[in-house]
């Protein structure tokens, strides 16, 4: 007897046929007293559907109205998969975000949960059902419904199971598990049998997309084993939990990652005074935008003046101009610089601490390509460079070469 959490992604739910296929797939293995709880995504490209659909009526963004647009994707996956499992035979019932208990911030496109009460989940497995519960989305303190931004059907699956206590929350998906690089440009990566939580938040941080950052926080904070694996393979895929076996632990390095969605502003000629960075990040966190690396430098040939460069996604660029403008207004700079052309490449490891030589011999990796770094930055797991983006594919080739041929 267990209790189970199972996500599936917008591939795998893509047709009714594929429904039919998860749905003999989850009673296959479903076991006498099992409670499980199934969390989907919106069927196949739904929604980038329908944000094309959005697009042809107006080119700015409404972001309440947006988020009642994409929903409605989720809840027809779920009314479907609902019926699915009904025709063959197995009590089911769907449950929308906001039916599921699951409570959010008010900002919409990037809702973050704050609570979840599942008492209706609960009651709905004692009844007997399969309960299906509609990903990325919950419903604000005033009733509006939200959005938990790109993969946060992940989030929402491992939110269940934190607060339901499940004993394993599997997310199924189309790679069978977390790979040491994107397979996709590094053909021979390699698949990690286990990964720490921490080390999984860096990766998903930092650019690897088979996993949304605050679905591994979730993880991590209720102490739930993610266990990432193909939705069309019974192969055992990737457990994400807090610690990981000693043999694992010998590997300094566990992944490289990379990320082609970044943006670097340089604010020129700030009065070097107290205020005035506050000024600027905080009107960017209030437009919600997330900045992400951060150097200042002072001039000493101009004393009392500053340059600030940060990054920030950069499909978030269009918030961070509106706020840039009216950064201009309130206070003198000299100029602002944007270049939309960047990327991150990074290296992630717990046993990088107290090993000296991972940076030298990523930066040599990459002078030895002729790649600029523009800007470096470290945590205890992690260092991370940006870099053009032309260029980023070769440098994930080569230092993953460097570090796991």
């Amino acid at each position: 007897m267990a209790l189970i959490v199972k996500k599936f992604g917008g591939s795998s739910v893509a047709t009714p046929d594929k429904m039919r296929a998860i749905v003999q797939r989850v009673l296959k293995g479903k076991q006498p007293g099992d409670k499980i709880v199934i969390v989907v995504s919106a069927m196949g490209d739904t929604t980038d559907e329908l944000v094309a659909l959005a697009k042809q009526i107006t080119s700015k963004t409404y972001g309440r109205e947006m988020d009642m647009l994409l929903t409605t994707g989720e809840q027809v996956s779920i009314a479907l998969m609902a019926m699915a499992f009904q025709e063959a035979g197995q009590k089911a019932i769907s449950f929308t975000g906001a039916q599921a208990g699951i409570k959010t911030s008010d900002a919409f496109n990037k809702g973050r949960i704050l609570e979840l009460e599942p008492d209706r989940i609960m009651e709905a497995l004692d009844d007997g059902n399969i309960v299906v519960v509609a990903g990325f989305q919950g419903i604000t303190g005033h009733g509006d419904i939200t959005t938990l931004g790109r993969g946060g059907s992940d989030t929402t699956a491992v939110a269940i199971a934190g607060a339901i206590h499940a004993d394993v929350c599997e997310i199924y998906t189309d790679v069978d598990g977390v790979y040491t690089s994107d397979p996709r440009i590094v053909p021979n990566a390699k698949k990690m049998k286990e990964i720490t939580y921490g080390e999984m938040l860096e990766m998903a941080k930092l650019g690897a997309g088979v996993m949304q950052p605050r679905a591994v926080e979730m993880g991590s904070r209720f102490n739930v084993p993610i266990h990432v694996r193909s939705t069309f393979s019974e192969d055992e895929g990737t457990i994400i939990k807090e610690d990981c076996s000693m043999e694992l632990k010998q590997y300094l390095i566990r992944g490289v990652a990379s990320d082609k969605n970044v943006a670097k502003i340089t604010v020129l000629g700030i009065p070097n005074k107290p205020g005035y960075a506050y000024k600027i990040f905080a009107e960017l966190a209030e437009k919600h935008v997330d900045v992400d690396m951060i150097v200042q430098s002072v001039r000493i040939a101009k004393e009392g003046v500053t340059d600030i460069t940060f990054t920030i996604a950069r499909t978030e660029l269009a918030e961070a101009k509106d706020v840039l403008a009216g950064i201009r207004k309130e206070f003198p700079v000299e100029d602002i610089l944007i270049d939309d052309k960047m990327a991150k490449v990074s290296v992630v490891g717990a046993g990088m601490a107290g090993h000296p030589g991972i940076a030298a011999g990523m930066f040599g990796v990459l002078g030895d390509k002729g790649i600029n770094i523009e800007i470096i930055s470290t945590s205890e797991i992690s260092i991370t460079c940006l870099i053009g983006e032309e260029s980023v594919d070769t440098a994930v080739k080569a230092i993953h070469a460097h570090f796991f041929d």
